[in-house]
């Protein structure tokens, strides 16, 4: 009856009804239906439309999700077991976290124009590196939990290598590390064959069959130990010690390098990030210079660019050991950088003197709140303390009644059983909530409320343990510190990158769709960013309200009976669900199915998450179409049939095509006693159309990062949820903390039950708004897009793969392989031109080398799609020019793509073609331009100099010395 304006999918989608007639009549079509007919196979189509689930809008949603948002109770917590509530400067918040400029950007495998969201991540690096005394440290990890498991994993190889032979493979783990922590570590050491021995430290038996331990420091408790001799006793057999140390413990505490650790992992969260119900949050991981060529993870490096100024790129980007396929130690290839940013400058607002400022007000009130129980008669178990304090009373009646009466007052402790009790303070606490606490112990307990006073002189519990060094020199760290400034300063890193906000990012098989801001507001709501995630349930009604919801429509779209929304990321997604399907089979005897089956064009973390769930691969071959070849797969999944264990498939194919005998393949995988894993990258062209379970898979994870209209974050946070088929639901992870997961779930493969909770608020909103039609209308056009712009450029470039009816799925590749031969022009020639014309290039040279993988996502308009059309097409007549000796074959705007500011408007031009050809080859960019701000960087220079943190002053004009006298 009436027409409702703010109805979210037309928000969503980009073409508009006039542009979309436009588009299916350049395709010869007359519908969408049409098309999609002529795409998706009939025999994988789905039956029925997914289950109804009508579309709310905006208004609505939020309304709706306001309601949701009240069941939650924040009350104040003192759980503390790494997650604290913490404060988020404002100039952080609205300019980082809730800015698109930040939180749409990619992953920076294109540098330059990525200088200042990398420049972020090297200070987070530096903090990381100064603050743990050790000289590496990486751009973030996805949990506390996964950084101390691939520290294991790292230093176990390492000592494997080392002492030449396989008997050093146990690692000992101190009953006073995280219990998440331990969890994770015994999960992924099943797939390894490690053996792990959980003793207190001091009972450590340290023989040849050790490789490392791992210590907490300060502990679950909140003791302090000294670590000096077990680093001396390991380190006289070759063997490793790992510290999981708190972060901001480390600006009044002892680095960990100090007393010999060999690698430093935790959580940064309480540098300004909230604690959202599990995440996102961004772990830190440091080592020696021993393990700088193996640490997992993305490095930060300094490098130069063309010119010879400072530039920063990825280091050593076959750390990003996913690249390694089966021979991968890891299979790491995201990570937590925007929850990083934060983190990074936290500090540089804060200072070296803020944050010792900070870390003391919170031991000042620990230590009143100590005094305040020693005069009930309650003294703490732990002597040494930075911010957490153990109580043990006399029965565990008498902390329940604690308990009882805490939550009355709405505060949450930790109980651990047996009459223990912990309570950690952080940077929200004040003297008032210190008495509140010591009010609910003197009511339970029938004492007399003991008075306290910040005119007690502060005393510090660390006795020994107090830190020397300095630490966060750098100026950065010292010149924000007013807002005016930090905002200036934010804002001048942002005008570097290329964000969503600035143009399309037409990347295969990593969606970069809108992140509607509707989706994202409730996630800087309290209600939702404050609770910690081990609240007890009945105090999280609204989030697990929205989690059961989210799961019910997942499962539906993938058509699965279960899920866990544990995995941090795609990858450990992947580890997840072979892990599960590992379980499965252990469950009906059969331990020896370890062969996993993937085809040579696969995601290069599956093979690498299958040797790390345990798995033998064994590579299956293509056909020249891209497709599995079917003759390959049939002959080695008879041949290992005896112990196979799995297929890992991505549908559509990693070529962007709908392979017609995938349900041919599962089958086949089925009958010769195997399960089929789904990669779920490429459910964008899926969703309301097909799904993994009516095609025959078993398990499949859901980038919701991707999909799901979660942001990117310039290279996380991301989510990895797996959903499984019926017979695998008893065997999804369960958690320590918080009952979830299978009755036979293997153990966590994250430190939090829900994974990046908070960030599930982003893909609920995107169902919720476009309900059951708007989702598959979002694949639909994701997939006209696509078609709409191969057939443009279809002339110009050769397609690399089609479907039957010469359909591509959501994605395309074109061929530039033709160009090396000829003209010398490599495929980052073309991507770096691109940047000239004011795009973030495609997917290079992935799946196949030499070429590009483009893909629009439904949320880009014709404008744009035919804009990014005409980059290309320009760049091709750039390319014909030196075909026709037009142009030079070494100095033409190709070779020296991307052209900067600062060269186009210098007083020297020794280029044969003109500035406006470098800068404004379309007439639209005289309007609005981007310009990258370093030009072509060096990667063998920054490889060959790794340098991953921020170096002092004095080194910037050794290098400028150094640089002249080589001129």
């Amino acid at each position: 009856m009436f027409t409702n304006p703010d109805v979210f999918i037309k928000r969503h989608i980009g073409p508009s009804s006039r542009d979309t007639h436009k588009m299916l009549r350049s395709l010869n079509v007359e519908s969408v239906e049409e098309l999609i007919d002529q795409t998706v196979p009939r025999n994988i189509r789905l039956p029925q439309p997914l289950k109804h689930k009508p579309a709310l809008s905006e208004y609505a949603y939020l309304n709706k999700i306001r309601k949701i948002a009240r069941k939650n109770k924040a009350f104040k917590s003192y759980i503390g077991l790494g997650y604290y509530d913490c404060i988020t400067p404002a100039v952080i918040l609205r300019n980082i976290f809730e800015n698109p400029g930040w939180y749409t950007q990619y992953t920076p495998y294109q540098a330059e124009i990525a200088q200042g969201r990398m420049e972020a991540l090297l200070n987070y690096q530096t903090v990381v590196s100064d603050l743990t005394g050790l000289p590496v440290a990486n751009a973030s990890l996805l949990d506390e939990g996964t950084a101390a498991a691939e520290a294991m994993a790292m230093v176990h190889g390492q000592k494997q290598k080392k002492a030449r032979n396989e008997i050093a493979n146990t690692l000992l783990v101190a009953d006073t590390c995280l219990p998440q922590t331990i969890d994770v570590l015994k999960t992924r050491a099943g797939g390894l064959g490690i053996e792990i021995k959980v003793a207190s430290p001091e009972a450590f038996i340290i023989d040849e069959t050790v490789f490392a331990a791992i210590v907490q420091y300060p502990d679950k408790t909140g003791n302090i130990a000294d670590y000096t001799v077990l680093a001396e006793q390991l380190h006289e057999q070759g063997s490793f010690l790992i510290v999981a140390a708190d972060l901001l413990s480390l600006t009044l505490l002892k680095e960990p390098a100090a007393f010999g650790a060999d690698v430093v992992v935790g959580s940064a969260q309480r540098f300004g990030v909230p604690m959202g119900f599990g995440g996102p949050h961004a772990a830190f991981f440091a080592t020696t210079e021993e393990f700088l060529r193996l640490i997992p993870g993305r490095i930060i490096g300094i490098s130069i660019d063309a010119q010879e100024n400072r530039a920063l790129r990825m280091t050593l980007q076959t750390r990003e050991q996913h690249i390694r396929r089966d021979k991968a130690t890891s299979n790491i290839c995201t990570a937590q950088a925007l929850l990083a940013i934060m983190a990074g400058m936290y500090a540089v607002y804060h200072g070296p003197k803020g944050l010792r400022d900070i870390a003391s007000r919170i031991h000042n009130l620990t230590c009143l709140l100590d005094q305040g129980m020693r005069q009930m008669g309650i003294p703490a178990v732990n002597h040494q303390f930075f911010d957490t304090l153990t109580f043990k009373l006399e029965s565990q009646i008498q902390a329940e009644r604690v308990s009882d009466i805490a939550v009355a007052h709405e505060m949450n402790f930790h109980y651990s059983g047996n009459g223990i009790i912990s309570i950690s303070l952080d940077e929200t606490t004040d003297l008032d909530q210190v008495s509140a606490i010591l009010g609910v112990f003197a009511q339970a307990l029938n004492k007399d409320i003991p008075s306290i006073s910040t005119d007690i002189a502060p005393y510090r519990r660390y006795t020994d343990f107090g830190r020397t060094s300095a630490f966060l020199t750098h100026p950065v760290f010292n010149s924000y510190h007013s807002e005016t400034a930090m905002m200036r300063y934010i804002k001048s890193l942002e005008n570097k990158d290329l964000s969503l906000n600035t143009a399309m990012i037409p990347l295969g098989s990593c969606t970069m769709k809108l992140n509607a801001a509707a989706e994202l507001i409730p996630v800087s709501w309290p209600e939702f960013a404050t609770i910690h995630p081990f609240t007890p349930r009945d105090q999280v009604a609204g989030y697990l309200e929205m989690i059961e919801e989210l799961g019910k429509d997942l499962c539906d779209i993938t058509g699965f009976s279960g899920i866990s929304f544990q995995p941090n990321s795609g990858a450990q997604g992947e580890y997840a669900g072979l892990m599960v399907i590992r379980e499965w089979h252990h469950s009906r005897g059969d331990y020896h199915r370890n062969v996993a089956l993937i085809p040579s064009s696969a995601h290069g973390t599956n093979p690498a998450s299958a040797v790390m769930a345990g798995m033998y691969v064994v590579v299956v071959r293509c056909d020249e179409m891209g497709n599995v070849d079917m003759e390959d797969l049939r002959q080695k999944a008879e041949k290992h049939s005896d112990n196979l264990s799995c297929l890992m498939v991505t549908y559509p194919s990693t070529h962007g095509v709908f392979e017609e005998t995938i349900i041919e393949i599962c089958e086949l995988i089925h009958q010769n006693g195997g399960q089929v894993y789904m990669d779920g990258a490429n459910m964008n062209a899926q969703v309301g159309l097909t799904s993994p379970g009516h095609i025959g898979a078993d398990v499949c994870h859901l980038n919701l990062h991707k999909t799901f209209a979660i942001p990117h974050g310039g290279g996380g946070p991301g989510m990895g949820p797996i959903c499984v088929a019926a017979h695998l639901t008893p065997f999804l992870p369960g958690h320590t903390q918080f009952q979830t997961g299978g009755d036979q779930g293997i153990s966590a493969v994250s430190s939090t039950p829900f994974g990046s909770a908070s960030i599930l608020l982003i893909s609920y909103g995107y169902i919720q708004m476009l309900g059951s039609e708007g989702v598959t209308a979002a694949t639909k056009f994701a997939i006209l897009n696509a078609n709409y712009m191969k057939t443009r450029l279809e002339s110009h470039f050769p397609v690399l793969y089609q479907g039957k009816n010469r359909r591509v799925a959501h994605e395309f590749i074109l061929d530039l392989r033709e160009f090396k031969p000829k003209l010398g022009l490599e495929v980052d020639d073309i991507s770096k031109r691109l940047i000239d014309y004011g795009f973030h290039a495609p997917t290079v040279s992935w799946p196949v080398p030499g070429t590009i993988m483009i893909e629009p996502t439904e949320s880009e308009p014709l404008e744009e799609l035919d804009r990014f059309c005409n980059a290309m097409i320009s760049i091709r007549e750039e390319i014909r020019e030196i075909q026709n000796e037009e142009a030079d074959m070494a100095d033409n705007v190709l070779k020296n793509a991307p052209h900067t500011l600062e060269e186009v408007t210098g007083s020297e031009w020794h280029h044969a073609y003109s500035r406006e050809k470098a800068a404004f080859p379309v007439e639209g960019l005289k309007q609005n331009k981007f310009w990258p701000s370093v030009k072509r960087v060096n990667n063998t220079y920054g490889d060959r100099n790794v340098v991953c943190t921020c170096p002092p002053v004095e080194s910037y004009i050794m290098e400028e010395e150094r640089l002249n006298q080589e001129a």
